[in-house]
């Protein structure tokens, strides 16, 4: 049994209707600090409903979302983003004329609340500057600073991506599909990366991979029709009948 001081995220009772559909049915789910945990489900099982009512792109029709103990369904994704919880998109969402490292500054200044100001000369701000870099050091780009995003490889760019996502200070991440289209090298790699990236962070993940999720995460929920079936560890979740049945069939073996 999971301690409530240990919960970080909790879900409760969350319902989400588009018009007559209604696609999110009494979902509940607990994320516990420092814990890697992964959604997963068939295509159409909500999971990217739930990720946008995590992260405030959607209201939920009824139901709570906590962060840390409070509330926070409802809230604006920026307000959500202030709060400690940060996402990161199934496509990337760069600045592509930017380099990496001014992609990974408007973050930073973002987080000290510094706005962009084309009279302000950003190369002053030592500060900001040296914590950029630091963390584009920390996603293993730092060779790659004054290049453009959109000349980077598809791995550098979830790369960057990652490090933006970590430069709003946020202590819960969503993750949307990190590794999606990428060579079982470079899949690799990114697993690889969160894995170091996320050691003093709560995560949360959706992921087709099941070699990913398996490998990655200590805690797996399983989503079938806009509701949980499911939530235990690897072990737990690869030899659950139910799930075998509604979602990993062979891939469980």
């Amino acid at each position: 049994m999971t301690r409530n001081d240990d919960v970080v995220l909790a879900v409760r009772d969350v319902t989400k209707s588009f018009g007559g559909l209604e696609i999110m049915k009494g979902v509940n789910l607990d994320l516990c600090r420092g814990e890697r945990h992964a959604l997963l489900g068939p295509n159409g099982a909500g999971k990217s409903t739930m990720f946008n009512l995590i992260s405030g792109e959607f209201p939920p029709t009824s139901g709570t979302i906590e962060l840390q103990g409070r509330v926070i369904s409802g809230m604006s994704p920026e307000a959500i983003n202030r709060a400690g919880l940060a996402r990161s998109f199934q496509i990337t969402n760069l600045f592509a004329r930017l380099s990496a490292l001014e992609n990974i500054r408007i973050g930073v200044m973002a987080r000290h609340g510094i706005r962009f100001n084309l009279l302000r000369r950003v190369s002053r701000m030592k500060s900001i500057n040296a914590e950029s870099m630091q963390l584009l050091e920390r996603v293993r780009l730092g060779h790659r600073a004054d290049t453009p995003a959109g000349d980077m490889t598809y791995s550098e760019q979830r790369s960057l991506e990652i490090g933006m996502t970590l430069a709003t200070g946020a202590d819960v991440i969503l993750l949307d599909e990190p590794t999606a289209g990428m060579s079982r090298e470079e899949t690799a790699y990114i697993v690889d990366l969160i894995r170091e990236v996320t050691t003093d962070k709560t995560l949360i993940m959706v992921e087709h991979d099941m070699s990913v999720v398996f490998g990655l995460c200590d805690r797996i929920s399983v989503l079938v029709y806009g509701k949980i079936l499911a939530t235990g560890t690897p072990d737990e979740i690869r030899n659950n009948r139910e799930v075998q049945e509604a979602y990993l069939g062979e891939e469980a073996a």
